[in-house]
């Protein structure tokens, strides 16, 4: 009996998540009828921006700016900082990135003069204001030991505050980039 009431119950929970999956709603043209987002459509095709949109930010209009504050709906962080991290950490392969919660991670980077050593770094973006304490930086490091063993050791102190200062000027540096090409 009560197995019996457990598959009925079962297949009445499929068949309401079977029935909610087959509702459909047809689009209506005038749902496309706004006349601003057109206009941001054909200004690109006709290059009135450079035509790069991540997640929906036009990089060519600076965070902040009256077009776009603070790094636009779709991404969560100063684009700046965002293009500025990837840039700097190009180098080393990546791991993820997510640009909604600011999170940057790399794989295990070895370097060819050091093939017994290697490197992993994740970098935080802590908000959407192009600041130096938006930008964090961890560093991972680790060295083969004689069983062939990977083995965490310490980084050099200054070595997260190098790779900061480097996306910094990197960020200042696309931000003026992008002012001068206005």
């Amino acid at each position: 009996m009560r197995h019996a009431s457990r598959l009925a119950l079962a297949l009445a929970l499929l068949g309401l998540a079977a029935a909610a999956c087959g509702e459909t709603r047809s689009v209506r043209n005038d749902e496309y009828g706004d006349d601003s987002r057109r206009a941001r459509v054909q200004g690109r095709l006709s290059g009135a921006s450079d035509g790069l949109v991540i997640f929906g930010v036009d990089r060519s209009r600076p965070p902040g700016s009256a077009g776009d504050p603070g790094g636009g709906p779709g991404l969560g962080v100063n684009a700046y900082l965002w293009r500025a991290t990837l840039d700097t950490l190009s180098f080393m392969p990546l791991a993820s990135a997510d640009p909604f919660g600011g999170v940057i991670i790399t794989d295990w980077y070895s370097p060819p003069a050091e093939p017994g050593e290697r490197f992993r770094a994740t970098a935080y973006l802590l908000g959407r204001t192009l600041r130096s304490d938006n930008v964090r930086v961890s560093v991972f490091r680790q060295v083969r030991d004689r069983n062939g063993n990977w083995v965490d050791q310490p980084v050099s102190p200054g070595t997260a505050a190098a790779l900061e200062d480097s996306i910094l000027a990197r960020a200042r540096e696309l931000r003026s980039q992008s002012l001068a090409a206005r």
